[in-house]
């Protein structure tokens, strides 16, 4: 079933988590493991992230170096089938636009279809480690807007060979990223809304927020949305904080700002123990109120780790 479908047809607020793909040669177990303590509370869809490939340099016998490739998270359309089977919970895998050109796309399209699921969420994708701008594959879509118009076509039969005969439609149903803080390449939040309207127009059915800690940020986020004319469900993204290098290590990868008031009462815990508490106790708060507020669902950005998730789930749902 089609993610927006269900948040449509939802009187309340629903649960679903994000996971990541083990390192390669680790076991699925190690998924498992982290999702079995949440199918109690009936997540509606499970995300599945796309980690691209990183570079290494090894130095030859002539003394140059080569550069090759690394992928340190492969599997993520393999996760996706076997959650989707394991769990029979919508699997959403990601899809972005670095490292893969438009017709590797539309291979992982096609094996998707085929494995029956009917969700992706489209981004662009970090850049490579070490590479200061994003840089897209030759022949390869540039960005998330154009990854979605690809999806899209090949949802009306179109595929890359324009001679192709008797094509399939396939049926995706496509999530995006919007940034309550704006995405940080974004010279503003005007420029950052108008990007996320094209994505919309162009057809994405609902949006997942990027994490944030102080709710306001993600009304004001809402509000300009819909003063936009972004009808489309929203869906906030939350993440627990768990240790002090949270401190720096969240505004550094993900570009969200944390409010002083939780920045200070961090800093007065004695270890992450205590910090784990806190940031339970600070989930649950926001999670309270967001659900006051009517959202569609709550999204959990678990990172493989179902301790703190499932203890706000029970004092939520």
């Amino acid at each position: 079933m089609k993610v927006v479908d269900i948040l449509n047809q939802s009187e309340s607020t629903q649960f679903s988590i994000e996971v990541i793909p083990p390192l390669k040669g680790e076991s699925i177990e190690s998924i498992y493991s982290a999702i079995d303590p949440l199918m109690e509370f009936n997540p509606i869809s499970i995300n599945v992230t796309y980690h691209r490939e990183e570079y290494e340099y090894k130095k030859m016998p002539d003394g140059l170096l080569k550069r090759y490739s690394v992928r340190k998270r492969p599997g993520t359309v393999g996760i996706a089938a076997a959650l989707k089977y394991r769990y029979k919970v919508e699997p959403v895998p990601h899809l972005i636009c670095g490292g893969f050109s438009r017709e590797e796309t539309e291979n992982a399209l096609i094996d998707l279809n085929y494995l029956d699921i009917k969700n992706v969420l489209a981004l662009r994708g970090d850049s490579v480690k070490n590479e200061k701008y994003f840089v897209p594959e030759p022949e390869g879509n540039s960005y998330a807007l154009e990854l979605i118009r690809q999806i899209v076509q090949l949802n009306n039969g179109q595929y890359l060979n324009e001679d192709q005969k008797n094509a399939s439609p396939s049926d995706f149903c496509i999530g995006v990223a919007g940034y309550p803080e704006k995405h940080f390449e974004s010279p503003n939040l005007e420029y950052d809304m108008d990007i996320l309207k094209q994505k919309v127009d162009a057809g994405a059915d609902y949006i997942v927020t990027q994490l944030f800690f102080d709710n306001a940020k993600f009304f004001e986020f809402e509000q300009r949305c819909r003063d936009y004319g972004i009808t489309v469900p929203i869906i906030p993204g939350i993440k627990l904080v768990a240790t002090k290098k949270h401190l720096k290590l969240l505004p550094s990868m993900f570009h969200a700002t944390l409010p002083e008031d939780l920045t200070r009462e961090v800093l007065k815990c004695k270890d992450n123990a205590a910090v784990r508490e806190l940031g339970i106790e600070w989930a649950v708060a926001q999670c309270r109120e967001l659900k006051e507020r009517g959202v569609p669902c709550l999204h959990f950005y678990t990172m493989g780790r179902s301790y703190g998730t499932r203890r706000v789930a029970e004092a939520i749902f």
